[in-house]
């Protein structure tokens, strides 16, 4: 706990059983109180390994619900447990849990109600084995993103994150997508809501035991991406859109 505040670590999973070790043993258990791992229907030993761990929270879909359906129960459970702030670590190794402090004291201390771990700033992405195709969208995207929404940030597409609980609770995240852009129509809701957005400089590592989206859902996302920031642009002119409407 820090500064009295609940500090929950939430772990969407896929077939993450070789990499869930590694990722685990570099969350400081010191500083988080609780860690969630939802197993989004598996066919590995994900949820068995994370017994193994000891994991406390382990939730395992009988469906797969997509990369967005994972969060939402992530997300759900977090709260329920009275999480003050929220921080999401991919079990695939590819982002390292050692930044969870840095990204927890910035909320903690009231700077920030949202934190990105950003693989643009500095040399992460490239040097972590990005694929070149994927940095170049990944600028374009962001790009046209800065301008549509009027945000500067530096990408949109980390899925390193951490949240106050009055950031979750002033969206409504469960009306998004199941599926990857499920995580650009977060960052649109919470820009539209009002709230400043810190980025800390992250490494990556791209290997073959990490998860990464193949190339069709790599366009499928775009198109998403492209979709949630022409509904944002529109809905600030005026146009109401269900994405931005706030939770009763």
């Amino acid at each position: 706990m820090i500064k009295n505040k609940k500090v929950v670590v939430v772990m969407p999973a896929y077939n993450a059983s070789k990499t869930l070790e590694r990722t685990y043993n570099e969350i400081d258990l010191e500083l988080v109180d609780e860690v969630i791992i939802v197993d989004d229907c598996s066919t590995d030993s994900t949820s068995e390994k994370a017994k193994e761990l000891g994991i406390k929270h382990i939730i395992r879909h009988e469906q797969n619900t997509g990369y967005g359906g994972n969060q939402k129960t992530c997300y759900r459970k977090a709260l329920e447990l009275g999480a003050d702030i929220v921080i999401m670590v991919h079990p695939d190794y590819q982002y390292t849990p050692k930044l969870i402090p840095s990204m927890c004291y910035l909320i903690a201390n009231d700077l920030f109600h949202v934190v990105l771990g950003s693989r643009i700033l500095g040399s992460g992405a490239r040097k972590g084995g990005m694929p070149l195709y994927k940095y170049i969208a990944n600028r374009f995207l962001t790009l046209f993103q800065n301008i549509m929404v009027g945000a500067k940030l530096s990408e949109y597409h980390t899925g390193y994150r951490a949240f106050s609980k009055e950031a979750l609770k002033s969206i409504n995240y469960n009306e998004n997508s199941n599926n990857f852009v499920f995580d650009n129509q977060m960052l649109s809701q919470l820009i539209y809501r009002g709230f400043e957005i810190a980025e800390v400089t992250c490494p990556t590592k791209y290997f073959d035991e990490g998860s990464s989206i193949n190339f069709n859902n790599s366009v499928v996302y775009g198109l998403g991406v492209l979709r949630t920031s022409l509904r944002h642009r529109l809905q600030l002119w005026g146009f109401k859109s269900s994405l931005y409407n706030i939770p009763k």
